[in-house]
């Protein structure tokens, strides 16, 4: 379906624009109902069933629980903005109206993070509610409920979740929305009523996946079966502190540092002395390799929430200083980089109290996720904040000797708890599982897996490893496992007033730690890093599993909040926060991760606003919009030079090479030279590092046929075997991310490396350096694009390679391909790239597809907050034929911003539709 299907009512917000919308869905209906004819389908979809589920927007409607009279405006893109004379009404409105836009998505949300999506879709989902269930999110949201959050937090889940159920009372699926109506094909399953702990378990969701370097550790691992310690090094090089910049340069860390040093000692602190890859690197032999390999598949089976599964996520933020903007005041641009979902994972709207008071204390609007009230990015009337992931390490996995029900630990063998699930299947017979975990809470992941349960009886071990026996099991140890106090947060931020009450509220946002950035309307702008993050030995630094039997290897305790890095007010007058190193290694005592993002997008922002503001020029609103959509590719101003140098004989081959001659290293949609020198990247990566990567971090179905891993013998068809990829395409490595712009950078000095190395293949030239290496992949790249795009360079683009397809998260993947027709839209042909500002992810060991995308982008005006642009990915409506279900999807391709009303006047102004809630 094409995208503009229903987006047309968009272009012109207001009456015109709704009747466009409303003819457009008629069109739709008619076409849907014609394909579906005959069809069991066609026979319940009809267009009384779809309009069924609509949101009332209009007139007036009786609330039963409000204490007076609350006001729903929404715009021409149906975002809301809600009015109410309390704090508890304010909540239960938000309940409500978030429900009429998108209670499915919550509905699916809850029934993920309690591990239920088997009542809802059947057996399907039994492995994956086996894994939620042993993480036990709901529990832990329980726990946090009933012993952590402040009594005013409670009383707003509680506020929130009468909205949500007052919408509910009296409906059917099929009134709530069309999927509903799809499920009941399959089973007879009704929507539950609407808890607090549904709310605070969506936080264990975003956390999830945003939980650091864990995948990091098992590849690692896995690498160890056929890489030495030096090629896995050279594969995970030195952060670039010396090219891009840390996000704090003169914070509070340095005056930590000065007592750190005159105390003589760092004892405790955490600090890396980089011994721990010696601990537990033989440990992973060829069984180990089988088991970590089955773990990072059921980590990857785990429904996408917030991201792609930690996998190359990232952001951009960064705020600029009233000296440097036309206004005089700070702008403040966030556009977080997450996985591409339909509905878009964050949903506009504005809570306003009537009169701001002790008795409703928030006028605050932004970007929230359904099913959990407030707003988690945005800005009230007196500051701004946006955030993007830190990426600090508050995971590690354990491998825990089994020893009969329990485990190993400093000479003694200590019991395992363990609590029994149910898992009711829609359709099906209900299975029971036994959850276990060590003494101090870690769940053991690999009861999960078949592969997991047994470590496997030849992983080799040193001779400071216990006798494997029957092998190791593996656990987690986490930060969200532990009740927390983030939800307290949420409601903190949206009534913070100045820096310090910003900073008070950030101080319990526990996880996932974020960077927050700041700016407010008395012309201060501030960076702070919240968060519970973990201090460990000296003999484990977090980057690969550690051996769980050795109690050297426990956290020693948590980072105290007023140690961790912040700024305020720096000299240089922004602050620039792109997943790069927080804070230079050598000036901080403690070890954050050992896998920040390499700086590529955080740099690059800091050369656009250096350059902008050189020789005393000011930044306005729209400039920071531009910023947002930098195409410039890092990597090809690195390797274009070096390409064009190269001598080609095939005539075709030097063809495409002149693409590259001139090309500004821009990637727009409609460039040539970027389909080019994106295949040629991506062939590069594939030749010096991805034929040589174990199966296990491979494309799955690739085949190759590659020396023994024991390495004897002279290579000849007798030491080889054919070893086919195992990881989903999204998930494969090399993906092309700016750590490997990194690994190449620094083996690009050296030429002769065995990396550059590849054998010759049909046709192909072997290559014995980096430039033969170079030659092939320009060639492999030609014949690439040829076959997929055709012989003549002239149709060439990299939109028609680089494309955004939109996708339900259910039924949408895996329904009937009626229903996916029905429910998904796309594709878009996208400008930008990997590690590139304008960041549309793409995985190159997978393919040029859009993985992860700019989930939204903001700029907040602080000196006129009506001036603040902002756009989501889609749009606020979760109903397939809403004229509001992907509304602003072209805008954001085309890198458009809408206007974003704050004040009473802006409001009204742009307002379409109101309804008023009574008592």
């Amino acid at each position: 379906m094409p995208p503009n299907t229903t987006a047309t009512s968009g272009d012109k917000p207001g009456k015109s624009g709704r009747k466009k919308g409303r003819k457009a869905r008629l069109i739709v209906l008619v076409l849907v109902l014609a394909i579906v004819g005959g069809i069991a389908y066609g026979a319940y979809w009809s267009i009384s069933t779809v309009r069924a589920s609509f949101p009332q927007t209009k007139g007036s409607l009786t609330l039963k629980g409000l204490s007076g009279p609350v006001t729903v405006k929404r715009d021409g893109y149906g975002i809301p903005q809600i009015y109410a004379s309390s704090d508890e009404d304010l909540f239960m409105a938000q309940g409500y109206v978030q429900a009429q836009d998108r209670f499915y998505e919550m509905d699916v949300r809850r029934h993920m993070t309690s591990g239920r999506l088997s009542e809802m879709f059947g057996k399907g989902q039994v492995k994956d509610d086996e894994f939620l269930r042993t993480l036990g999110w709901d529990r832990v949201a329980k726990e946090e409920y009933d012993t952590k959050l402040s009594d005013s937090t409670k009383k707003y889940l509680q506020a929130y979740s009468k909205g949500v159920n007052a919408y509910l009372a009296g409906k059917d699926g099929k009134d709530i929305s069309l999927e509903y109506a799809a499920l009941g094909f399959i089973n007879d399953y009704k929507p539950e009523q609407w808890t607090p702990v549904d709310s605070v378990s969506w936080l264990k969701a975003m956390a999830w996946d945003l939980r650091g370097n864990m995948k990091d550790e098992i590849d690692r691992a896995l690498m160890t079966s056929r890489l030495g310690p030096q090629q896995i090094k050279d594969l995970y090089p030195e952060y670039p502190y010396s090219r891009n910049e840390p996000i704090v340069q003169e914070g509070q860390y340095d005056e930590l540092t000065k007592t750190f040093e005159q105390s003589g000692s760092t004892s405790g602190s955490g600090t890396s002395t980089g011994t721990s890859g010696s601990s537990t690197s033989s440990t992973t032999g060829s069984a180990l390799t089988s088991q970590l390999a089955g773990l990072y598949n059921v980590l990857d089976d785990v429904p996408t929430a917030v991201g792609v599964n930690g996998q190359g996520i990232g952001s951009n933020s960064w705020v600029v200083g009233g000296q440097y903007t036309i206004t005089g005041k700070p702008l403040l641009a966030n556009d977080p980089h997450l996985s591409a979902s339909l509905p878009s994972v964050w949903y506009q709207m504005g809570l306003h109290c009537t009169t701001v008071s002790s008795k409703c204390q928030y006028d605050v609007t932004g970007y929230t996720f359904a099913g959990m009230p407030g707003v988690i990015i945005g800005h009230n009337a007196d500051i701004a904040w946006g955030m993007t992931n830190s990426g600090v390490d508050v995971t590690d996995l354990y491998l825990e000797k089994l020893s009969g029900d329990g485990y190993l630990y400093d000479g003694r063998t200590k019991p395992f708890t363990s609590r029994e699930e149910t898992i009711k299947v829609a359709g099906g017979t209900s299975k029971k599982i036994v959850v276990r975990q060590t003494a101090d809470g870690m769940p053991l992941l690999s009861d999960r897996n078949d592969e997991l349960v047994k470590v496997g009886k030849k992983a080799s071990v040193d001779n400071a490893a216990p006798d494997r026996g029957d092998g190791y099991g593996v656990a987690l140890k986490w930060t969200a496992l532990d009740p927390g106090t983030t939800m307290d947060a949420v409601f903190a931020l949206d009534k913070a007033s100045d820096w310090s009450s910003f900073r008070e509220a950030a101080a319990q946002f526990d996880v996932p730690s974020q960077n927050l950035v700041y700016a407010d309307t008395k012309n201060h702008i501030g960076y702070t890093l919240p968060g519970k993050i973990p201090t460990r030995s000296s003999a484990d630094d977090g980057s690969i599993p550690a051996p769980g039997w050795d109690s050297k290897y426990k956290w020693t305790g948590y980072i105290k909040q007023d140690e961790l890095p912040y700024e305020y007010d720096p000299k240089r007058g922004y602050i620039v926060t792109a997943n790069q190193a927080v804070v230079d290694k050598d000036k901080y005592p403690y070890t954050l991760t050992t896998d920040w993002g390499y700086g590529a997008r955080s740099q690059r922002i800091t050369d656009l606003i250096e350059s902008k503001i050189k020789d005393g020029g000011k930044i306005s609103t729209d400039d920071m919009r531009q910023m947002q959509l930098d195409n410039s590719s890092e990597i090809a101003k690195l390797l274009v030079p070096k390409l064009l140098k190269i001598n080609l004989d095939d005539k075709d081959v030097r063809e495409a090479q002149k693409l590259l001659e001139g090309w500004d290293y821009t990637q727009d949609a409609d460039s040539a030279a970027a389909a080019y020198f994106n295949a040629v990247w991506r062939n590069i990566l594939k030749l010096a590092f991805g034929n040589k990567l174990p199966k296990e971090l491979r494309v799955k179905g690739q085949c190759l046929w590659v020396e023994k891993a024991d390495g004897t013998g002279p290579v000849d068809d007798d030491t080889k075997v054919r070893e086919c990829g195992e990881r989903d395409a999204d998930q494969a490595q090399p993906d092309g991310g700016d750590r490997w712009f990194e690994v190449v950078r620094t083996l690009m000095e050296k030429p002769d490396s065995d990396w550059w190395k590849t054998p010759a293949s049909g046709t192909r030239p072997k290559a014995d350096n980096m430039n033969e290496l170079f030659e092939r992949a320009m060639i492999d790249a030609r014949w690439e694009l040829t076959a997929k795009l055709g012989k003549d360079i002239d149709t060439w683009s990299w939109g028609r390679l680089h494309r955004l397809f939109l996708k339900n998260q259910t039924l949408g993947t895996d329904g009937p391909a009626i229903v996916q027709y029905v429910l998904n839209r796309g594709p878009w042909k996208l400008s930008g790239g990997e590690a590139t500002v304008n960041a549309t992810g793409w995985n190159a060991a997978g393919g040029y597809g859009v993985v992860w995308v700019p989930s939204m982008r903001m700029v907040v005006n602080l000196d006129d907050l009506d001036k603040s642009k902002w756009i989501n990915l889609t749009g606020a409506s979760g109903h397939a034929f809403s004229a509001h279900y992907t509304d602003q999807t072209g805008k954001w391709a085309d890198g458009e911003l809408l206007p974003w009303s704050f004040s009473d006047k802006a409001v009204d102004k742009s307002t379409g539709d109101t309804l008023v809630l009574k008592p």
